[in-house]
């Protein structure tokens, strides 16, 4: 994803981006990005700081919210320490300052992309639930119907059932684990994740998501 308020900026780097390879997502203020990010998977996000409606760091934060592994970087003719400081604390992972050379974005984003890659495929090994494939680092669910492209949060939502599987999980522990606090809105959104879980795995009819009312989930699979 890219966000960028310049509209000539903007269409100068998509268009050097994807001569190289890549497929980008341009949006053109913080609050677009911020929608943007809640619907799609990204593999790197590049945000300018001052943009309409919300800010880079706006949106950094709620990246961050979703996800500790997508890197973020910063460009921004903001070039203080304390802009600097406040991109780093705000989640992000570097931080360029404009005018930049083109050259050295493409080597930074190849390193976190790299770095990214190898850190997924160490740390997130693929499992059976069932007959029913799960590869948390390409994002997938492999049934024996079909293939199921799912989301980062729906992603870490199974990871954390699949390693509590057969025990009982209060609602707020699963809210303070997945999405990093107890809130009223953000159980709204983990029940319509539970209902889209649910949707894949029934499939395997061994596998069960349970709600147990008023307390939480149980994840059950066989073996």
């Amino acid at each position: 994803m890219f966000a960028e308020d310049d509209a000539s900026l903007a269409f100068m780097l998509k268009d050097a981006l994807e001569a190289d390879g890549y497929k980008v997502i341009h949006c053109a203020d913080g609050q677009t990005a911020i929608e943007v990010f809640d619907k799609n998977k990204f593999d790197i996000c590049v945000l300018d700081i001052m943009m309409p409606y919300k800010d880079g760091y706006s949106v950094a934060k709620k990246i961050r919210q979703q996800s500790d592994l997508v890197p973020v970087l910063f460009l921004s003719t903001k070039n203080m320490e304390d802009d600097r400081l406040k991109g780093y604390d705000t989640g992000a992972d570097d931080y360029i300052t404009k005018p930049f050379s083109m050259p050295e974005l493409l080597k930074k984003l190849e390193v976190f992309l790299r770095r990214t890659k190898k850190f997924h495929s160490e740390e997130n090994p693929d499992c059976r639930i069932g007959n029913i494939l799960f590869s948390p680092a390409d994002l997938k669910l492999i049934t024996p119907v079909q293939t199921y492209d799912i989301t980062q949060k729906e992603t870490d939502l199974l990871k954390f059932l699949y390693a509590h599987r057969g025990k009982l999980l209060m609602r707020e522990e699963v809210l303070k684990h997945v999405w990093g606090k107890v809130d009223y809105f953000l159980g709204r959104s983990m029940d319509v994740y539970m209902a889209r879980l649910r949707r894949y795995l029934k499939e395997d009819p061994s596998v069960l998501l349970e709600t147990v009312h008023g307390v939480g989930f149980r994840f059950s699979v066989p073996g």
